[in-house]
């Protein structure tokens, strides 16, 4: 068997989200001591901050913490509904700012951008149509560019936007949509394989397709039969994460091997961090999948 040849431009790691943390603070989610230990003894060099007050906010505390551990920090995460228009930035910027600087005074790069959801994530409300108009549209597109060039300008990060379940940017046609209306020297994205999938598209053609455009990655797998029911019952994100929809690599789809290699064929150096939705889950059961998962990638030469 020939061994795969290493995958040169990828930068691999883990977050927050693969040890089911979602909120700040959350009694079922892991501390965050332990969320440290185990994605540096699971052999990951990377991590994003995920939610913002989670990990330390004090930049020295975070430092000395991820140091001593042999961690480094890839991106922030931000949640914006920009769609809405200019009535929502101040709002926004605060968010934005406070992810921004802490990301920035750990030395990452990135800042992962997620749109808002047009139903709630837990309850299955609807918040608002899930389809957009011609001028939140133009919202969308229009401040997210405003978004990445106040980011760069003031923090020196880039912003990543990140195609989500649930949210107005989800199907290829949505993601091709906001691509093609948007400043590549301002807005990149975060390819979510799992997301992508989970809204029917094809990661492999995305990346040929829009190649320019990919500024980060998050690997995550769907298992397709679950996914089958969560799509028949018309079930929200949350309570289809509560079923098991993203699992462990590589039981599920996209096979992450040719998503890597078509991302490395971009001759750029780009993360990879893994995503496994689990939120809630046992305290116990994200360290060994972790192992396992980051043992795969290497498998793959990642």
């Amino acid at each position: 068997m020939t061994k795969p040849s290493p995958l040169s431009r990828i930068r691999i790691g883990s977050a927050p989200d693969s040890w089911g943390v979602w909120f700040p603070d959350d009694p079922r989610q892991v501390p965050w001591q332990r969320f440290l230990d185990e994605v540096a003894g699971a052999g990951y060099a990377w991590i994003e901050l995920g939610p913002y007050g989670y990990l330390p906010t004090d930049p020295a505390v975070l430092a000395e913490e991820t140091g001593r551990r042999g961690l480094k920090v890839s991106a922030g995460t931000v949640f914006t509904g920009l769609h809405h228009g200019p009535a929502v930035w101040e709002r926004t910027w605060a968010h934005v700012a406070d992810n921004a600087a802490l990301a920035q005074a750990m030395g990452a790069e990135h800042l992962v951008v997620i749109p808002s959801f047009w139903r709630d994530d837990k309850t299955g409300a609807v918040l608002e149509d899930r389809t957009l108009t011609a001028e939140q549209w133009r919202n969308l597109t229009g401040l997210t560019e405003r978004l990445g060039r106040e980011v760069r300008d003031r923090y020196g990060l880039r912003i990543v936007v990140h195609p989500h379940a649930d949210t107005h940017i989800d199907s290829e046609e949505n993601v091709a949509r906001f691509l093609d209306a948007t400043d590549p020297q301002l807005v990149s994205l975060c390819l979510d394989t799992g997301h992508y999938a989970y809204c029917g598209g094809d990661s492999v053609k995305l990346i040929e397709t829009y190649g320019e455009r990919i500024g980060y990655l998050h690997l995550k797998q769907v298992d397709p039969e679950i996914l089958a029911g969560v799509v028949a019952d018309e079930v929200p994100f949350g309570p289809a994460v509560a079923r098991g929809v993203m699992c462990e690599p590589p039981s599920g789809v996209p096979a992450l091997e040719p998503v890597l290699a078509a991302a490395q064929a971009l001759d750029v150096d780009l993360f990879a961090i893994v995503e496994q939705d689990m939120y809630p889950c046992d305290p116990d059961r994200p360290y060994p999948i972790a192992v396992r998962t980051r043992r795969f990638l290497r498998s793959c030469g990642a």
